[in-house]
């Protein structure tokens, strides 16, 4: 609308006026004096004017009829505009036609349908304003670019590439006089770095892009799985829980309905009710039971009205670990916890807990060892035979009873090897058992203040309550009938006063008693390095397994220990790491591969020999070499071509030093993209980005009209200079009429008329 009254006012658009320079053609040598002479006259007859009025209105009376000379005498020298526009049929115009899936969409206006009325059909207005200016080179494009040898396209793209496509039109355009070029699509580009490249050599060419959205900014009803955050491996039979985001419009009130399917079974179902517009967070756990790589659909189904249903999906790959996976448990003292985390655990295939208690000065009793020598000499002294372990769990153990080096090496567990360790209270433990100031404090998730454990007979009563954290935490969620709700167990009790939390750290369980009135943390983890950390600040969780008011089929003691020392284990990694895309590929394309190489201390080797063996669907199985890429020790890159849909299978080895070491085998799942489908709405922000930032412009579909005038006007091409007049501009004799009347009834009111 401004734009229009601007165009109303001043004869031409405002783009015109930013691209042209202003001048007058040939004014007349004695219209300066001449003018010079009329502005004394008025201001003199002004001056010497009698009347009852002051010499301020004298004043402005004399400035109204100077401004009224100037614009006139200006409107004499004839004032033009001067442009440089193109010669007719002597530049060339790229048309880059988006001919993806996304086009096929019908989101209150067909896409398809804008787009022959606008360009596909010869005698279209657009296109013919545009072929009487320039000689058309018309294109479509969806992953790569190509001549539009039809006035048809088949809109079967499965994947949009801008930058790709605008790189291959300015190179085959390069030796030819170029106006611009234009691109009508819905801007749902997926290769953001790609773009960015091709931006860049736009803009050293000099080559403008002219952009039209086709397509509508929002959706009236729309469910979309817009991203799915999961871990890339697990342990068989034990539950992920993975975030998914969904982007939703029109269904405010509304149950959806998310269902989780792995090698066509369903592992996991989760309803949720739908908010206002916008995004929505779901956790949903899934259990996978068959080891080895596995893909993972997350579906919402369609809901009444959706426009797309194509974006209800996404998938990601994980690795499932058989275990079982090994968890050292190094207890202090006698007492109860031993016993009963062991028979927690017994029945899980996928963690083995072996226990090392120390019964006298150098005296430990071994449990459930795999050889006569492991653990022999007490505790781990050397990080091979510590890293050998996924998980650490340190009982009531005073700090004093490691030297330095093994303080340092259990940090190191956690921050290099990516191990899991988790604390337990007890009289020896955290601040009481002197843990405040070492190396194995850092990584803790809590504080420990040596003050606090000045009472060394300090014994506390605690009501254990779950936080929102906890409520959806692994360890700590626990939802079926066979497990007591967590505020109906009986209380626990501590020998140990916690700080408080670190910044990133997260509070599962807490609790609050007599002796701790504002509570403290009861079970409380962080990230720590590669690895994770957690705190248990009590020493009887048996007693909710022994205590009267529990029922005897109550799983609550047994789950938390299992899910406890799950979660240890469950990301830590191999010395040999195999990385790949967690969505799917296209067969065809270079997919990435990844490598990290580690010695059995977990440090990094850089001269490995290091091969990818990725075996297809088929059987068929190929070696890719992975390089050392410099940039981060122990990281090896590579890049192998998929032939065939399906899950291909990809296990790293490495050779070093004598030394032949393999790690977990993951997967690449290859099938045809559906990308086009997820965020298909037009995007207006990228569209705008491109036309802005090689000196083009954005249209909306209504705006298109102007858009061969704009072209025309680039300065680019073959271009000769044309005057546009602007004397006989509407604003100037609006100026004039209100110059005159303004002075005229202030002459009335001052008695001068």
């Amino acid at each position: 609308m401004g734009e229009r009254v601007f165009e109303l006012l001043f004869k031409y658009r405002p783009l015109l006026y930013e691209r042209g320079d202003l001048a007058f053609s040939a004014p007349p040598s004695w219209m300066v004096p001449l003018g010079a002479a009329l502005a004394v006259v008025a201001v003199l007859t002004y001056l010497a004017a009698r009347s009852r009025s002051g010499g301020a209105a004298r004043a402005a009376l004399g400035l109204l009829r100077l401004a009224l000379l100037t614009i006139v005498l200006v409107l004499l020298a004839r004032p033009v505009l001067l442009l440089s526009t193109v010669v007719p049929q002597e530049n060339y115009l790229g048309i880059l036609v988006d001919d993806s899936r996304s086009m096929r969409l019908d989101d209150g206006q067909s896409r398809a349908g804008f787009l022959e009325a606008a360009v596909l059909d010869p005698d279209s207005e657009l296109r013919s304003a545009l072929g009487d200016r320039f000689r058309l080179r018309l294109y479509r494009f969806s992953e790569v670019a190509a001549r539009l040898e039809s006035d048809t396209l088949t809109f079967a793209g499965d994947r949009t590439r801008l930058g790709r496509a605008l790189d291959h039109v300015r190179d085959e355009l390069s030796s030819l006089p170029v106006s611009g070029l234009v691109v009508l699509s819905d801007g749902a580009d997926h290769d953001a770095a790609g773009l960015d490249h091709a931006l860049v050599r736009l803009q050293a060419a000099g080559v403008p892009v002219f952009t039209v959205g086709v397509g509508s900014e929002t959706f009236r009803q729309d469910i979309e799985v817009a991203r799915v955050t999961a871990p890339r491996t697990a342990l068989a039979g034990s539950a992920i829980s993975a975030d998914v985001v969904l982007e939703h419009a029109g269904y405010g009130g509304q149950t959806a309905t998310i269902v989780a399917e792995s090698e066509g079974r369903i592992v996991g179902t989760r309803e949720v009710r739908l908010g206002d517009d916008g995004s929505t967070t779901v956790r949903i756990d899934v259990m996978l039971e068959r080891p080895g790589p596995t893909v993972v659909q997350f579906r919402v189904s369609p809901l009444d009205g959706e426009l797309v249903d194509r974006n209800n999906e996404r998938e990601v790959t994980v690795t499932v670990r058989e275990g079982p996976e090994k968890v050292l448990y190094f207890e202090g003292e006698p007492r109860h916890e031993v016993a009963f985390l062991r028979r927690a655990v017994a029945s899980d295939p996928t963690v083995q807990v072996v226990v090392l208690q120390r019964s006298d000065e150098d005296r430990y009793m071994r449990l459930d060892v795999d050889a006569g020598d492991e653990l022999a000499g007490g505790f781990p002294r050397t990080r091979e035979e510590l890293f050998a372990y996924r998980g650490l769990i340190l009982g009531s153990v005073e700090a004093s009873h490691f030297t330095h080096a093994q303080l340092e090496m259990i940090e190191e567990f956690v921050a290099r090897r990516g191990g899991g360790l988790l604390m337990l209270g007890g009289r020896s433990s955290f601040a009481e058992g002197g843990w405040a100031g070492t190396p194995v404090a850092e990584a803790l998730p809590v504080r420990l203040e040596r003050a606090l454990a000045a009472d060394s007979l300090f014994h506390a009563e605690l009501e254990v309550a779950i936080t929102r954290e906890g409520r959806t935490h692994p360890v700590t969620r626990m939802n079926d009938s066979l497990v007591t709700p967590w505020e109906e167990l009986p209380p626990l009790s501590t020998f140990n006063r916690l700080g408080p939390l670190k910044p990133g750290a997260a509070a599962l369980l807490t609790g609050q008693g007599p002796a701790i009135p504002n509570g403290q943390v009861v079970l409380a983890q962080q990230r720590y390095g590669r690895g994770r950390a957690a705190v248990l600040a009590v020493q009887d969780v048996w007693v909710w397994q022994m205590h009267a008011d529990i029922p005897l089929e109550d799983e609550t003691h047994e789950r938390l220990w299992r899910q406890l020392a799950r979660w240890l284990v469950a990301g830590s990694p191999d010395p040999v790491v195999a990385e790949a895309p967690a969505e799917r590929v296209v067969a065809g394309e270079p997919v990435e591969l990844a490598g990290e190489v580690r010695d059995d201390r977990y440090g990094p080797i850089n001269h490995a020999t290091v091969t990818a063996v990725v075996t297809a669907p088929s059987g068929a199985r190929s070696e890719v070499p992975l390089e050392w890429g410099v940039g981060r020790d122990g990281e090896y890159r590579g890049r192998f071509v998929p032939g065939e849909d399906g899950l291909h299978e990809v296990a790293v080895e490495a050779r070093y030093d004598s030394v032949v070491a393999t790690g977990a085998v993951t997967g690449v799942r290859v099938g045809p993209s559906m990308e086009e489908y997820f965020g298909a709405r037009m995007r207006r922000g990228l569209l705008e980005r491109v036309a802005a930032e090689t000196g083009g412009r954005f249209y909306a579909g209504g705006e298109v009209s102007n858009l061969p005038e704009d072209i025309a006007y680039t300065a680019r091409g073959v271009t000769v200079v044309e005057e546009k007049e602007l004397w006989d501009m509407p604003a100037a004799f609006l100026a004039i009429l209100a110059l005159m009347t303004t002075e005229w009834v202030l002459r009335r009111r001052k008695g001068m008329a």
